[in-house]
């Protein structure tokens, strides 16, 4: 008998943040996420989640809610466990909305994982056979604030530093100079531009940031402008990651043409979830192209999926889960574990392993989709 669901509820859930997160893009006070939990007639149950950006995806809490009631409406009756139909019936509702996609795309391979047996990560053909550790962000400010900061998270025990930069390039070498003053030269440092510099000024900066131990640089320069992107690239003396111009598997195919780019950054919120994630990660190996797995302000049961992709591809070799720990709550049950510097570890039974507590969830609005 072919499974089918018969019940999915969405649910808007906004967490207050124990400090304001910046970036070049705007200020954020709240992770205004939305939860969704899919379930079928044979009694298994599957979580998602998403953090709608909109200024990335062009999505918010309020429209992810209302266009995921469209979407939920669709997938009633269907079977979970076929996923690439699952996401063509998503697609073939409304164009775009890849934040809330990912919240019901990661909903049904909980079910799928579950049905199988397998904890998500080998679900997805991956192993458990290295060490996750994430970043922890230094959220854009006044140089002396940002040092300080920096120190306060290498204090924590954290090994690695991502700092948000973009907004002025004379002002952005000076906040790294700062921070290089006060946590020292031997901390691997990231740097984020979010699409804030145009291409002189990325040049200028990355060319000015070359001594001081950078990994590499997350989308410098607007996305719309990747066409100008392999030249950032060819006179960078750091190396370039797509980030926000890499949304899904038919941009990551276009700037390998284009040889634009040195690493990928995978968000399950730009990809519409992890079926296209997986055709990005299969382009990339081909292409010799290492990655990162990010994502936006997903609480712990975002960032459990997110960390059992991580595991599927020994190309991907960073990751930035950070942001939970940000959260004034934690609604979550199971999921991934937080250890001594950043260390991350994946649950392993079955399925996603991480749920929401049904406390926290009869606080929310909701939107309940049954037959």
């Amino acid at each position: 008998m072919v499974m089918k669901i018969n019940r999915l509820e969405i649910y808007k859930s906004p967490i207050r943040l124990k400090a304001p997160f910046v970036t070049s893009l705007g200020r954020h006070d709240f992770a205004e996420n939305i939860l969704i939990r899919i379930q079928t007639d044979s009694g298994l149950t599957g979580f998602g989640e998403c953090s709608p950006f909109r200024t990335i995806n062009g999505e918010s809490m309020d429209t992810a809610f209302v266009v995921g009631q469209y979407l939920a409406k669709a997938l009633l009756g269907t079977n979970p466990l076929e996923l690439e139909q699952g996401l063509r019936i998503l697609d073939a509702v409304i164009y775009g909305n890849s934040s809330i996609k990912s919240a019901f795309d990661m909903a049904l391979h909980d079910i799928a994982s579950q049905e199988a047996g397998l904890p998500l990560y080998k679900f997805l053909s991956g192993k458990e056979t290295r060490e996750l550790v994430t970043d922890y962000t230094v959220s854009m400010g006044e140089p002396g604030k940002m040092a300080k900061d920096a120190k306060e998270i290498v204090a924590l025990g954290f090994r690695i530093i991502k700092v948000k930069l973009g907004r002025n390039k004379e002002q952005d070498v000076e906040r790294i100079r700062k921070i290089r003053e006060a946590i020292g030269i031997a901390i691997p440092m990231r740097i984020d531009a979010n699409q804030g510099w145009d291409v002189d000024d990325a040049l200028y900066v990355l060319k000015a940031l070359q001594h001081f131990g950078i990994q590499y640089c997350e989308e410098p320069i607007a996305r719309w402008n990747y066409m100008e992107l392999p030249k950032v690239k060819k006179y960078s003396p750091i190396p370039v990651m797509a980030d926000e111009s890499c949304c899904d598997h038919h941009d990551a195919k276009r700037l390998i043409a284009l040889g634009a780019c040195d690493l990928f950054n995978l968000k399950l919120g730009k990809s519409s979830g992890l079926v296209n994630a997986r055709k990005i990660i299969h382009l990339a190996e081909q292409a010799g192209i290492d990655m990162q797995v990010g994502g936006f302000l997903e609480s712990r049961l975002g960032f459990t999926a997110s960390a059992h992709l991580a595991l599927s591809s020994p190309r991907i070799l960073y990751c930035d889960f950070d942001t939970p720990l940000m959260f004034k709550e934690d609604p979550v049950v199971g999921g991934i574990q937080y250890g001594k510097g950043g260390v991350v570890t994946v649950p392993n039974g079955i399925g996603l392993g991480a749920v929401v507590e049904e406390g926290y969830l009869k606080r929310l609005e909701k939107s309940v989709v049954s037959g």
